[in-house]
C-alpha cells in the first residue's frame, strides 16, 4: 500500500500563554557553519565509500580475489586523497563556500548574471530607489507574534521523503490557523508530546518530545526558530555500517522505533517512551539518561500514558493484546493486566473519572476499564476498521471523539458508562491518523490525516452535538449556544445519519449516501421507541 503524498501521523496541542510572544532565532557564526559543512561532508564520504565498494565488488566478481589485498590498499589511498581533496583544511572550506563574506550584508553581483543581473544590486528594498513600498519591520514582527489568546498545534508531517515538525498558531476567536515556523527532521515522525521541561536547570520551558522511526527521542524547543538540531537527544543509534564491524553496536535506550511518548506532569523530569523493541523506557530528563526499563510485554508496545493525578501509575498497551498497569515504585512487577481482542492502538485516562481509562484496538473496538475490576465496564463496537484515536473533551464530561481508518470521526456520550452515538462525519481527509482536543476550547478538536495541514473543527457546528451537551457546557459556552436547542434543523442530514447509524457498522465511503438514505425512516421509528444503539457489554 503506497503512502499518500502528504501525511500527518501525529499532533498535539499547546496551552495558551506558555509560548514566547516572539520566539528566538538561531544565528550561526562562521565557525559553526564550517563545522556543519565538515560533518555533512564526512557523512557524504561515508556514503560514497559504501556505494563505491559495492560497485567495485559487483564489477570485479570473484575472479580477482588474488589481487584483492593490493586493490584494497590502492583503493584506500585513493579514497583518502579524495576525502582530503573534498574536506581539505580550514582555508579550503572558507574559500570554497565564501565564509569570509558570510557575515556581510552586501550582495555581490557578477557580470555573467543574465536576466535580473543588472537589477539585483541592492541588499534590501530599503536601499533600492525603484522600490516605493518599503518593508515594514513592525508589521512583520506583529504578524509573527504569538498572542496570549493563541493555541499552538504541533504536528509531524511527511511529504515524500521529507519529514517536518510544524508549529501552527490557532486562534479560536477569529478562527485563524497558519504555520508559524517549522523544523526539518531526519526521520519519519510517529508521536509528538508537549512538555515544559527541557532537561536544563531553567524556568519552565515550551518543548516537545518527538518519537520517530529512529530509536532516539528528540526534544525540540518551540521558543527557538530556525533550529537545525534538537536541543536534547535521548538514547543513541548505531553509526552507518561499514564493511567490517569489529565490535557489536551498543544502544542506549531503545533499539527500534519509538511508537509513543507520555510526559509525567506530576514529576516533570520523567518521560516515558514505548517502542517496537517491546520495552518501555522511563527517562530522567535532568540527566538525559535511562532511569528504568519495563520489559513485561512480549511484543511491540504501541502506547503509554501516565495517570493525570498519580505520579507513579503508568498505563501501557501492546501488540500482545494486553493493557498493563504499572506502579513504577516497583517496576519489576506488573500491578494489573487486561486482555482485549486485537492489537492495542491507543490508551487514554478519563480525567473526569480517574479510576477509568479507555483503550481501542485494530478491530474497531473501544473498551472502558475500571482499574478496580477485571472485566470491562463496557465494550463499544465503534468502527469497522482500526481505531486510530480517542480523545475526551478537556471540559465536557462524557464527550468522547474517536477516529479510525474508515475515514470517519464520531462523537459519543459515555456519561454514566452508557455510551451512545451522537454524531458521525467523514472529514474528507482520507484515513484519519490522530485527534486531540484543545485545552481551553472543549468542543474544538484537531485531526491529522492524509492532508498537508491539520483540520481544526468546532464540533458545535453539529446541531445534535449542541443540543445533547448543552446542559453540561460551562456557563459562557451555554450562553453562546442559547436557543440552538429550541430550533434544531429538521433536515440536518449529517445528524440524522448519525442517529440512524448508531447501532450499525460504518459502510464504505461509496456506500454511505445510500446507507444513510435507506436507514433514515428506521431512524425515526427508533427515535419514537427511544431505542439506543446496540452495545456489547
Amino acid at each position: 500500500m503506497s503512502r499518500p503524498p502528504s501525511l500527518i501521523p501525529c499532533l498535539t496541542w499547546v496551552k495558551r500563554g506558555v509560548s514566547k510572544a516572539s520566539p528566538d532565532k538561531i544565528q550561526l557564526d562562521k565557525e559553526e557553519l564550517k563545522k556543519l559543512i565538515e560533518d555533512a561532508q564526512d557523512q557524504l564520504d561515508v556514503a560514497d565509500d559504501s556505494d563505491g565498494s559495492q560497485d567495485e565488488n559487483a564489477e570485479n566478481g570473484d575472479d580477482e580475489d588474488a589481487s584483492a589485498p593490493e586493490t584494497k590498499t590502492k583503493s584506500k589511498k585513493e579514497k583518502s586523497k579524495k576525502r582530503k581533496h573534498k574536506v581539505g583544511d580550514d582555508d579550503d572550506i572558507v574559500d570554497k563556500y565564501g565564509l569570509d563574506d558570510y557575515d556581510e550584508d552586501t550582495v555581490k553581483t557578477s557580470s555573467h548574471t543574465s536576466g535580473l543581473g543588472d537589477v539585483a544590486k541592492f541588499a534590501s528594498n530599503e536601499d533600492d530607489p525603484y522600490v516605493t513600498l518599503k518593508n515594514d519591520a513592525d508589521s512583520d514582527e506583529e504578524d509573527s507574534e504569538i498572542k496570549a489568546t493563541d493555541n499552538l498545534i504541533i504536528n509531524g508531517r511527511c511529504e515524500g521523503d521529507m519529514s517536518v515538525l510544524e508549529v501552527y498558531v490557532y486562534n479560536e476567536d477569529n478562527g485563524n490557523l497558519y504555520v508559524h515556523h517549522d523544523y526539518f527532521l531526519s526521520s519519519f515522525p510517529l508521536v509528538v508530546e508537549w512538555l515544559n521541561f527541557d532537561g536544563y536547570d531553567t524556568p519552565p520551558g515550551n518543548c516537545v518530545a518527538l518519537g520517530m522511526m529512529d530509536p532516539v527521542v528528540e526534544i525540540w524547543d518551540l521558543d527557538v526558530m530556525e533550529s537545525i538540531a534538537p536541543s536534547l537527544c535521548l538514547g543513541s543509534q548505531p553509526k552507518k555500517k561499514k564493511k567490517k564491524m569489529k565490535k557489536k553496536e551498543t544502544f542506549v535506550g531503545h533499539t527500534q522505533a519509538v511508537l509513543d511518548l507520555s510526559w509525567n506532569q506530576n514529576v516533570r523530569h520523567v518521560l516515558a517512551s514505548a517502542s517496537a523493541d517491546t520495552t518501555v523506557v522511563l527517562w530522567d530528563l535532568t540527566e538525559g539518561k535511562v532511569a528504568t526499563t519495563l520489559t513485561q510485554h512480549t511484543k511491540e508496545v504501541q502506547c503509554c500514558k501516565w495517570h493525570p493525578q498519580e505520579e507513579q501509575t503508568l498505563l501501557t498497551g501492546s501488540f500482545d493484546n494486553t493493557v498493563k498497569l504499572f506502579d513504577c515504585r516497583d517496576a519489576e512487577s506488573c500491578h494489573k493486566s487486561w486482555t482485549v481482542e486485537g492489537v492495542v492502538e491507543k490508551v487514554a485516562w478519563n480525567h473526569h473519572n480517574p479510576l477509568n481509562f479507555l483503550t481501542c484496538t485494530d478491530q474497531g473496538m473501544v473498551y472502558c476499564m475500571d482499574v478496580r475490576q477485571d472485566k470491562p465496564v463496557f465494550t463499544l463496537a465503534a468502527h469497522n476498521k482500526s481505531v486510530t484515536g480517542v480523545s475526551l473533551s478537556s471540559q465536557i464530561p462524557g464527550l468522547l471523539v474517536t477516529t479510525a481508518e474508515d475515514k470517519t470521526m464520531k462523537v459519543w456520550d459515555i456519561q454514566d458508562n452508557k455510551p451512545s452515538l451522537i454524531f458521525s462525519r467523514n472529514l474528507q481527509i482520507n484515513e484519519i491518523h490522530c485527534v486531540g482536543c484543545c485545552p481551553e476550547a472543549p468542543f474544538v478538536f484537531a485531526f491529522g490525516g492524509g492532508v498537508r495541514e491539520p483540520k481544526v473543527w468546532d464540533i458545535r457546528e453539529s446541531a445534535a452535538v449542541r443540543h445533547h451537551f448543552l446542559n453540561r457546557m460551562p456557563a459562557k459556552l451555554a450562553q453562546e449556544c442559547e436557543g440552538d436547542d429550541k430550533d434544531l434543523p429538521s433536515n440536518d442530514d449529517d445528524d440524522d445519519t448519525a442517529v440512524a447509524m448508531g447501532g450499525l457498522k460504518m459502510q464504505d465511503e461509496d456506500e454511505e449516501e445510500e446507507a444513510a438514505a435507506a436507514v433514515k425512516p428506521a431512524a425515526k421509528k427508533k427515535k419514537k421507541k427511544k431505542k439506543k444503539p446496540k452495545l456489547t457489554e
